[in-house]
């Protein structure tokens, strides 16, 4: 009998190609897992809406878990929201300000930026070129964000704190120099309820201590009353690491953080050589 396996994907880094997009090798692997009756996941730091639009963009329907696992739907159903207290965001949020570091937040509301983003950036950056940083994550960073359906500006946090209903998922935080970035983490150390991951050498993303990718596996695990000894997991990143621990079968990339590479049961392709398909038949589906 066939076993049912939870297959649970990150995007940036791990689905998506370098150029952004799902190569037919890798949707046609979808496609056959999902008609062998195995169930596909995108587990991503990208907002909910963003992941949706990609998967519309391919025609493929998945439960998704957005924002680093703080929101996590399946079926048209919210299984969860983590967001974060509101303190704590308030707090972080003032401490960014002073120091005119550049941040987005992710909300119930969509996400939002400073309106003073790229100046904010510019500063960062003190004119230099990040070592190792490809010219389309440069251009993508640097220049100001683009006001559309999901993204707004906001003149001061406080905007936020003033909005009814709003709850907020995430902060991602692009820091370009080690020394801020560990001074950084540091503070936000003192701050209880929260957690710190990245999904790149540049950034820092801030969630609250329960909002990450591996409980959103178990829950929609759970969910399907599937066991996590037929879970996979397949990420590149930090912010990948608690759903490949959680999973009965982690699956680094080629291009995945060597530490990532060392914890995980296997090692698949880049994700520029169709690394997800030749994880499926290699891994999975012929297991």
């Amino acid at each position: 009998m066939n076993v049912i396996k939870l297959i649970a994907i990150d995007l940036d880094g791990t689905l998506l190609s370098l150029e952004n997009n799902i190569t037919n090798e890798n949707l046609q692997a979808l496609q056959k897992a999902q008609n062998e009756g195995h169930i596909i996941m995108i587990c991503s730091g990208r907002a909910p809406e963003d992941i949706e639009q990609i998967l519309k963009k391919y025609d493929i329907s998945c439960p998704i878990a957005g924002s680093n696992g703080t929101l996590v739907q399946a079926e048209g159903k919210l299984l969860a929201n983590v967001s974060m207290n509101m303190e704590n965001v308030a707090q972080i949020a003032d401490k960014l300000d002073g120091e005119r570091i550049p941040y987005r937040v992710y909300t119930s509301k969509g996400i939002f930026v400073p309106c003073d983003w790229s100046e904010r950036v510019a500063l960062t950056l003190e004119g230099k070129r990040i070592e190792g940083m490809s010219d389309d994550l440069y251009k993508r960073i640097t220049e100001q964000p683009q006001k559309s359906d999901l993204l707004n500006y906001m003149d001061d946090y406080q905007e936020l704190m003033d909005m009814k209903g709003l709850t907020v998922q995430k902060f991602f935080v692009p820091i370009f120099d080690g020394e801020k970035k560990t001074e950084f983490i540091t503070y936000l150390n003192g701050i209880s309820g929260i957690v710190t991951t990245s999904s790149g050498p540049w950034n820092l993303e801030i969630m609250d201590q329960n909002g990450n990718k591996g409980n959103a596996l178990k829950m929609v695990a759970e969910y399907f009353g599937i066991p996590l000894a037929d879970t996979v997991a397949m990420g590149d990143n930090f912010n990948d690491v608690p759903m490949l621990e959680a999973a009965g079968l982690s699956i680094a990339m080629r291009n995945a953080d060597p530490t990532v590479k060392e914890l995980c049961d296997a090692v698949t392709l880049s994700n520029a050589e169709n690394g997800v398909a030749y994880a499926f038949e290699h891994f999975i589906l012929n297991r």
